[in-house]
């Protein structure tokens, strides 16, 4: 089975094999405050600022989902309001949860083809943080990160924090320029989904200190006081941290795998740019996702599409939201091999070209 579907999505071949040396080397029944676990939690807190580019001063936390992280940056870095800019599914979704903590949030919806709208925000001064959603799942589009950077130009007294579920770990972020970036590893990390990645800057911790919430097992602060010494605030998913430490070990940066990943993704855009069935749902350019691709049609062709596609054992991805029943998605994921995108393509090709 070719595996397209932008989350979860295909894993990485070796995953197999290291699954059953997590065994052989107990790590499945091994204490999570025990040496065993803390000297894992602390080797891949080490890769992953090194291969994903993570700066050295930000701390690593490891939650369930990204989901998660939603709830944990609301109830422990705001005590007003949170502002929430998007243009997709995720990150309304988001900006809806939010409000469920803190009734005050704020959102701004912005069009699929227009790149974020920093210049026009009028982001009150009771505002604690201002969410975005890197790259939306849900219709194939990402926030640059000149966009990112001008955000943060602009609010510096502002926490910043970025849903970066679809990209972590494929693109080359610039994380410097925000205090918190979170992402589930069911994506551009190629592992099984359970576990999600969150780096936090210094100023970040300041503020969680200065709120001082512990009235939950994952607030940000008692999560804080246990990763000084490598270990979670519950019993954590230790078979996937142990996956994302062997996945990480094997991989090349995240410089190099961005690269690779918008050559990949610019040959694709240009394929499907030739097809008259369908057509791809953003049409500008500069604000297409790199890591995945939303594909527009007439329900009936996709519905049609979906299932001779999966007659082939090729899964593509479903569409989201308001776009469900009239797009289909395709991941450009590491895991995905270029041999799999020619397979692909010559499916297109001889059904719809």
């Amino acid at each position: 089975m070719l595996n397209f579907y932008p989350g979860p999505s295909k894993v990485y071949p070796d995953v197999r094999h290291f699954m059953q040396e997590a065994y052989d080397e107990g790590f499945l029944g091994t204490p999570h405050r025990g040496d065993q676990f803390v000297q894992l939690s602390r080797a891949t807190v080490a890769l992953l600022k090194r291969k994903i580019n993570i700066p050295q001063d930000y701390y690593i936390f490891f939650t369930s989902s990204a989901t998660e992280c939603w709830e944990i940056l609301i109830q422990s870095l705001t005590t007003s309001k949170s502002y929430h800019i998007y243009n997709g599914s995720f990150g309304e979704k988001w900006h809806e949860y939010a409000k469920r903590i803190r009734p005050k949030a704020e959102g701004l919806k912005f069009d699929v083809n227009e790149a974020m709208p920093v210049e026009q925000l009028a982001i009150g001064s009771d505002t604690e943080l201002i969410c975005i959603t890197q790259s939306e799942t849900a219709n194939g589009t990402q926030v640059s990160n000149s966009s990112i950077i001008t955000l943060q130009n602009r609010y510096r007294d502002k926490l910043i924090a970025v849903d970066a579920t679809s990209s972590m770990a494929g693109l080359n972020l610039k994380m410097m320029k925000a205090d918190i970036w979170f992402a589930s590893v069911q994506k551009c990390f190629g592992l099984p989904s359970g576990l999600a990645v969150m780096a936090c800057s210094p100023r970040a911790i300041f503020r969680a200190k200065q709120k001082a919430d512990r009235a939950h097992y994952n607030s940000l602060l008692f999560m804080y006081e246990k990763m000084l010494n490598y270990q979670t605030t519950y019993t954590p998913n230790v078979l996937d941290i142990y996956l994302l430490r062997r996945v990480l070990e094997n991989r090349p940066t995240v410089k190099l795998l961005d690269e690779e990943l918008t050559e990949r993704a610019n040959n694709l855009y240009t394929f499907f740019s030739e097809f008259s069935d369908f057509k791809l749902l953003v049409e500008n350019e500069e604000v297409r996702s790199k890591t995945v691709l939303a594909l527009q049609g007439s329900e009936r062709l996709i519905d049609e599409l979906k299932k001779r596609a999966m007659h082939h054992d090729i899964r593509l991805g479903n569409g989201y939201g308001e776009w469900q029943r009239n797009t289909f998605r395709i991941a450009n994921f590491p895991a995905i091999l270029d041999e799999e995108f020619e397979e692909l393509k010559r499916f297109f090709l001889h059904y719809y070209g």
